[in-house]
């Protein structure tokens, strides 16, 4: 039955499910100080779930949750690990207990997981059939303008609108490395390390620009290297 309402009705489908993953993790992100562990295993659940209908419509290769192809092509993700690391740039500071420090991980991995499947996998996929430019573009700009709803969750104005635009730059990154290699995973590893690594950030407003502005340089400038590097992989 979800196969069939998948099938008649994707574009409606898609999008409740974007709905519904932003409610969520707005509604976990706004309690995650007294209920992290909830906020973890609601990411999880989520996570699970989407992986079990990928697998239930008979899609992981067309989404994304296959092997790598075209490794070297793409200098076997190297610039990924910079993007990775980016919250370790200013130190490492730990203030949380093991437990809060475990549950933040999960969660975060999981965030990746989900945000790669739903506007790479989900969004991409369903777009890109009438139009791939727009397809593309569409998929690097809700991800990166999604982050806006982290104002109604309490963060700063300009932290948040600086990670509007990195955001939109690693969108457009993972796109285009997802057309060049078929698989998602690369993309869902850097996004979840990305995400996990944040417990351990140094606050520093200097470096803030200048990761931001690094983070936007080295993902644009990787995007177009992948991008002209040869063919990309066809489904």
């Amino acid at each position: 039955m979800i196969k069939k309402l998948y099938l008649k009705h994707e574009t409606p489908f898609c999008i409740g499910l974007i709905i519904l993953y932003v409610v969520l993790n707005s509604l976990c992100l706004q309690n995650y100080e007294t209920i992290h562990w909830q906020s973890a295993v609601i990411n999880l659940a989520f996570c699970a779930a989407l992986a079990v209908l990928t697998l239930h419509l008979n899609k992981t290769a067309f989404y994304g949750l296959t092997r790598v192809r075209n490794a070297k092509a793409c200098l076997y993700f190297l610039p990924l690990a910079v993007i990775a690391s980016v919250n370790l740039w200013g130190g490492v500071c730990v203030q949380n207990t093991a437990a809060q420090i475990l549950c933040h991980v999960i969660m975060m991995l999981c965030v990746g997981f989900i945000e790669e499947m739903i506007f790479r996998g989900y969004l991409f996929r369903m777009m890109e059939k009438d139009n791939l430019r727009l397809a593309m573009v569409v998929s690097a700009l809700t991800f990166g303008i999604g982050h806006i709803v982290n104002l109604l969750n309490g963060e700063p104005l300009v932290p948040t609108l600086l990670q509007l635009c990195y955001a939109t730059a690693i969108g457009w990154l993972f796109v285009v490395l997802f057309r060049k290699t078929g698989s998602l995973w690369p993309c869902i590893i850097t996004h979840g390390v990305l995400n996990a690594l944040s417990i351990f950030n140094v606050e520093n407003d200097r470096l803030l620009y200048i990761a931001s502005a690094l983070l936007i340089v080295v993902s644009l400038g990787y995007a177009e290297f992948i991008r002209r590097s040869g063919k990309e992989t066809a489904e």
